[in-house]
């Protein structure tokens, strides 16, 4: 019976806001209340809550003060160079600005924290595709696959989580892992790629001449037009392809202008856009994000920035103190000598407010959800039944079942319950067969692609809150593509033999 109320509460939970009849919040408070009153244990629904919010209070103070930290460190300027570069790479092209999201996920993955490689994809790409009207659930959905894979590093920690859990050391999962994980991140680029020249049918081809290059400030070229001042670029573009009417870049509206082949089509799609992209102002915010004349930018402080974050990032990988810890004192550092007057650290914390709220609210949210999920013991007897159904036929491939088993798992548990609850019993079966700890440990980071977009993880909800996507419609774009990478990791693990 718990089995079926569990597997019937997450489906209802994505159904309802897939179909977006429920908030995301409101969702992971009020459907599993119901359902702990379901079980019968209703008069236990405040203990289960406190018991998941104090095991997810440590994340949400971590995100938290990540948020405001590399808030902060965006406003000062810190990753400019970083943007510059990759737009320099992009150039308004649809196919290069999607690939080029996956791979500063990709890079940015390194630091092993989804909401950072999150807050600071988000922030370089976001005007871009805001600007050229592409799918914000594109990025969204080729960020987290990415960090996904990325995810499996050893100091991410589902690699940790099955050292630990299976008593091997995290480099024998790891390194061996290698191949099999590269082969999954060149999917993700594959990926990348074939939904960026989908993207760029859609939209056609484009000029960023004078998106990027019309203003020369300081030395430095605009990042993009910053919407609303004279001389900011417009990008102009033909739907079809190059040749079939003229690509024109110019004037002073910083609009998106659609021709259909014609010199006067064009025209009126342009200014037809520039309504649009009017109406779109509140939304974009003007980019100021990354005008390179904003006043919260601190170039003289470069250099010292730079060296606190990474003091910050290698504190984080060496564990010398908590994460929580971390983030608290960099973010109350970085606020005190880039902004040392009160008036100034006051609007940086406001500015960064609503992303704050807006993720530790779903995070306690989820300690509702993850709580009653538990505490009921749904989580186990779901396990529990998904282990008992492996035929005894399939005892000598526990190494594949395993990474079958890991993408839906982790996408509907939590990264501790699968590995401290499940994988431990898992691996018994297996060595009952002759399979190895090490190979049941690295066939279960194979999901780990999927995991990344599961509504248990709170990193997600910084991506779409930033990229202002709801989370139904990343949840049914990312699934397929998610899976499908987990796939070629499992695959090519199997193929190599590694599992």
């Amino acid at each position: 019976m718990l089995t079926i109320l569990g597997f019937v509460m997450i489906a209802t939970f994505l159904v309802l806001i897939m179909m977006k009849k429920m908030s995301p919040i409101a969702a992971l408070v009020l459907i599993p209340a119901l359902f702990c009153v379901f079980v019968g244990k209703g008069a236990h629904l405040g203990d289960y809550v406190l018991d998941g919010v104090g095991n997810l209070a440590p994340t949400a103070a971590m995100l938290m003060f990540a948020i405001v930290y590399f808030g902060v460190m965006i406003d000062v300027g810190l990753f400019d160079p970083i943007v510059r570069g990759i737009l320099r790479f992009c150039k308004a092209d649809p196919m290069r600005i999607v690939v080029g999201t996956a791979v500063l996920a990709a890079i940015v993955s390194l630091d092993g924290d989804g909401s950072t490689t999150f807050m600071i994809t988000v922030s370089a790409m976001y005007p871009l595709y805001k600007r050229l009207k592409m799918s914000l659930v594109v990025m969204t959905g080729v960020a987290a696959t990415a960090n996904g894979v990325m995810n499996t590093l050893p100091w991410g920690g589902p690699t940790a989580r099955a050292a630990t859990a299976l008593k091997v050391d995290a480099a024998d999962i790891f390194v061996p892992m290698i191949p099999a994980l590269a082969c999954g991140l060149l999917a993700v680029f594959i990926l990348s790629y074939v939904l960026g020249l989908r993207e760029r049918r859609r939209l056609g081809v484009l000029s960023l001449d004078e998106v990027l290059e019309s203003e020369t400030r300081a030395g430095e070229p605009v990042l993009v037009g910053a919407g609303g001042e004279a001389g900011a670029g417009r990008v102009s573009f033909t739907k079809g392809g190059a040749g079939k009417g003229g690509l024109a870049a110019g004037g002073n509206s910083g609009s998106v202008g659609a021709g259909s082949g014609s010199a006067s089509d064009s025209g009126a799609a342009s200014g037809a856009a520039g309504a649009d992209a009017d109406a779109d102002a509140d939304d974009d915010d003007g980019f100021q994000g990354l005008d390179p004349n904003r006043p919260t930018l601190r170039p003289k402080l470069y250099w010292f920035n730079a060296a606190l974050t990474v003091l910050l990032l290698t504190a984080m990988i060496m564990e010398w103190l908590p994460i929580p810890v971390l983030f608290l004192l960099g973010a109350a550092l970085a606020l005190t000598v880039n902004f040392p007057h009160m008036p100034d650290q006051k609007a940086r914390i406001a500015a960064h407010a609503e992303n704050v709220l807006n993720v530790t609210g779903m995070v306690f949210a989820a300690a509702v959800f993850t709580g009653v999920l538990t505490g009921t013991g749904m989580v186990d007897s779901m396990a529990d039944w998904l282990v008992s159904t492996i035929p005894d036929g399939m005892g000598g491939q526990m190494g594949l079942v395993t990474g079958l088993l890991s993408i839906p798992l982790t996408y509907f548990m939590s990264n501790d319950g699968f590995y401290f609850g499940v994988l431990p019993v898992l691996a018994e079966a297996g060595q009952a067969h002759g399979v190895s700890n090490l190979e049941i440990a690295r066939a279960s980071i194979a999901g780990q692609a999927l995991h990344m977009s599961s509504p248990l993880v709170p990193a997600v909800y910084v991506l779409v809150g930033m990229a202002k996507v709801e989370f139904g419609d990343h949840t049914r774009f990312t699934v397929k593509w998610a899976v499908l990478t987990s796939l070629v990791v499992l695959g090519a693990g199997i193929l190599f033999g590694i599992i």
